[in-house]
Parts: C-alpha cells; structure tokens; sequence
C-alpha cells in the first residue's frame, strides 16, 4: 500500500515537557519504531507537525534584537529540516541500510484573501501562564488564545492549495524512497501581484496539507497519528465511546474542538471523500494512536473512516 502518515505533535514534545533536542530526539526515536514496524512491503510517505518548534525558533529570533525577528515561513522551513534530519536517522537506524530515505523541503501554496487571516487560530509556541501570554502579546504583537490550563500564541492558519514539490515526492516515493515531507504542514508561500512567489506569515494545519499530499500522490491510507485511540463522541462523560468504524458524512455531522481533534476529523474525512470512487476501491483514512500504527493500517484499531461501512 501506498501510505501518507501524519505524526501529530505528540510524536515530537509531549506536553509539558521541556523543549531540548534530547527530548524531542527521544520522543521521534519512539514515533519511528511503529513505523518501522509497516515499512515492509508499503510505499510510506511521513509527514509531521511543527508547533512547539516554530514557537521556540521565534522566542530564539526575538531575543536577538540585533536584527527583525525572522519571518514564520523561514522558520518552518528550519523546523521542516531539522525534524525530518532526526526522522531520517532515527527512522534509519531501523530500517535495511540498503533503505533509502530523503527529507524535501515543501512550499504549499495559500491563498492571500484566505479569511483565515482575519482570524489567528493556530497555536505555535509553549504554553504561557495568563501574565506571562499578556506581555508577549503587548511586547510583540501577538494574538493569544487559551490552551489547556494556560495560553499559547495563535497565528493564521489557511487552507493548502497546491503541493509545489509533488513531482520530485511522487518520483522518489516510486523509486522506493521512504519520504518525509509537508513538515509543519509545509512552507506557506503565495503569488503577489507581479507573480512572484514568497513566504507568508502562517502556519498550515498539518493534517489538512497531509490528507492533500495524500490526495495527490493517490495514496491508498492517510494515517493520523495522535496520542489518542480513536475518534469519541461524548467525550469525558460516562456515555462516551470511540468510534470504530465510519463514513465521512457521520464525521461531518460531529461538532469537534477546532482546536485538537477537529482538523484531523476534517482531513480524514475530505481525502476519503476525495478519492471514494477511484479505481474503484477508493482511499481510507484512519485516526488512531501513535503507538498503535500496525494495527491501524490493518484495520483492526483506531477509527477507520471508509467511503461507506
């Protein structure tokens, strides 16, 4: 099977921890044992967030006054590298030698009249207490939003359009390559008026650019990874339960948290929607925890979401 992975960002930081490389190098070494454990026989393609990491490259940029803060496209491409380097190695330290791995930078093209830039909804950065999230928002202009306990900084968050790197990604995935890429839901970039293209101040939903790079490279299974099992309705109430098996037009109808599991539903459910009729088996997506990958592309756990039941 041809198979796009979305590792969620408890595949990099767990929250709560503190932000080292030694962390975020332990928690990948983790991620890639389940992968490994599929990379036999399958066409993998690994995609990943970047939150915690932008956050932390714009507190470093911040710091040095010296010169302006450096833009977030410029700071997502360096996440984009830095975490697919650790993928590669740890991933490869797992994998026949003879396996070939390669990390592509990816520019995804947004719309500059997307409405989502009137209004900042992706959380980057740690997790601030109330006083400490009101003076960065005083001091650099940032818009905040609770999270959890505590506040993060958010910034805008518009759709993908297009994949500018697909060709070389489908060339490599074919010749065997096991592909990380769209990191961060990608490097945001634009046209301006005289056609040009460049950077633009956001950050893709990662799950949402992955279920397009799904889409386009006629991937058989999107896999969202997250540290959850499943897809619950009622959640925290005695009546909540996970659900097992469904169709994009039941998840449609659920009213999830934009914030966590909300994106996710939304992309498992456009790539199944998107690809229900091809060839005539059609693609799954299915939501489920990290740990558990095996056995989420087998079917067995997690919430399948397939073309009809």
């Amino acid at each position: 099977m041809r198979i796009v992975i979305a590792l969620g960002g408890n595949a990099l930081l767990q929250r709560g921890q503190p932000m080292t490389a030694g962390n975020q190098r332990a928690n990948i070494r983790t991620a890639c044992r389940s992968i490994a454990t599929i990379a036999a026989g399958n066409e993998l393609v690994v995609a990943h967030g970047n939150g915690p990491q932008v956050g932390l490259l714009a507190l470093q940029s911040a710091a040095y006054t010296h010169v302006d803060p450096y833009p977030l496209d410029v700071l997502g491409a360096q996440t984009e590298a830095m975490i697919g380097y650790v993928i590669e190695q740890e991933l490869g330290n797992l994998l026949p030698l003879e396996q070939p791995l390669a990390t592509i930078l990816t520019q995804v093209e947004v719309d500059r009249d997307d409405p989502a830039f009137d209004h900042p909804t992706k959380p980057i950065g740690p997790v601030y207490d109330r006083e400490t999230a009101d003076r960065l928002a005083r001091s650099h202009g940032w818009s905040i939003a609770p999270d959890g306990d505590g506040f993060r900084r958010v910034v805008a968050s518009p759709r993908p359009q297009r994949i500018f790197e697909i060709g070389p990604i489908r060339q490599l995935l074919e010749s065997g390559t096991v592909v990380v890429c769209t990191g961060g839901g990608g490097i945001p970039t634009a046209f301006d008026d005289a056609g040009d293209l460049h950077g633009v101040e956001a950050v893709i939903d990662k799950d949402l650019a992955s279920a397009l790079l799904a889409r386009e490279l006629g991937a058989d299974l999107l896999v969202i990874a997250t540290d959850v099992d499943g897809v619950y309705v009622d959640w925290g109430t005695p009546r909540q339960r996970r659900l097992a098996r469904v169709t994009p037009a039941e998840l449609d109808a659920l009213a999830l948290p934009a914030g966590s599991m909300g994106p996710k539903v939304q992309a498992a459910a456009e790539f199944v929607t998107a690809t229900g009729g091809r060839g005539g088996r059609g693609g799954r997506a299915a939501i489920g925890a990290l740990t558990d990958i095996a056995q989420i592309v087998a079917g067995t756990v997690g919430t399948q979401v397939c073309a009809d039941r």
